[in-house]
């Protein structure tokens, strides 16, 4: 029985992250460097990814969060790679990983965070080539038994960014394992300039634009219905510390 509730927990999120065998997914460590310690963390960090992560699905960049109660942290982003690739180890394995503690483990706190996120090109949306500079990253909490529910809120919200901005690139992703910290589905703007931020919220007009008059307050309901809480960071690329460059193909990405 109880395997069965479990189970039955699991089963919302499950049917949105399951479907084909293989498919690309994201890893994301939390890295926060020891205070005094920051010049030889970020030393060992952009040594290890320029030998080990340059290219491929085992291919990482590094993002420095620069808002948000993760503030000051780093987000270290590998791939996408699938499930099947990650049993094969990065080559030379021994060289790689003795390199990961020499050269970084001693400057970082031993407590981190490590979600796998699946991505989903079908609601995201890569019109072009482009290269990456900041990101936007709107995280849900979503309620037990609501994953399908919240897809359909992105599915609406993915409507109108078709309509109304159809050449800003974004990515959706549902973390693949279940979590108690509200990590479970990410909806990711990449942009350029920071007066990105600086534009008029128009988001409320534009709903009822695309999807007809007083559809905005139903839509309210929904994801008051499905949806426990959110949050927001800003992510900067540090080209400096990571492994791929800031170059992201359209095609990649379909």
């Amino acid at each position: 029985m109880k395997n069965l509730i479990f189970l039955l927990f699991l089963l919302p999120l499950m049917a949105v992250s399951q479907g084909s065998t293989d498919y690309p997914v994201i890893t994301n460590l939390q890295l926060t460097p020891l205070p005094g310690k920051i010049v030889q963390f970020e030393q060992g960090l952009a040594e290890h990814n320029k030998k080990f992560h340059a290219d491929g699905g085992n291919g990482a960049r590094v993002y420095w969060v620069s808002s948000g109660k993760n503030a000051g942290r780093y987000m270290w982003v590998m791939g996408p790679t699938t499930w099947s690739a990650m049993d094969t180890p990065i080559q030379p394995e021994k060289e790689h990983n003795d390199h990961w503690n020499q050269k970084i483990a001693p400057f970082a706190e031993t407590v981190g965070r490590v979600d796998y996120w699946r991505f989903h090109p079908e609601y995201s949306n890569f019109p072009a080539d482009f290269d990456i500079d900041n990101l936007l990253v709107f995280v849900m909490d979503i309620k037990p038994f609501k994953g399908m529910q919240a897809i359909e809120i992105v599915k609406k919200v993915q409507k109108l960014y078709m309509e109304k901005y159809p050449d800003e690139p974004y990515g959706v992703y549902v973390n693949e394992l279940s979590n108690l910290e509200g990590q479970d589905l990410a909806w990711v703007d990449f942009f350029g300039n920071m007066n990105y931020m600086s534009r008029p919220d128009t988001f409320p007009q534009d709903f009822e634009t695309v999807h007809g008059e007083g559809s905005f307050m139903k839509f309210l309901k929904e994801v008051e219905d499905s949806v426990e809480g959110t949050h927001e960071e800003l992510w900067v690329y540090r080209p400096d510390l990571s492994g791929l460059g800031p170059k992201v193909t359209a095609a990649s990405r379909q």
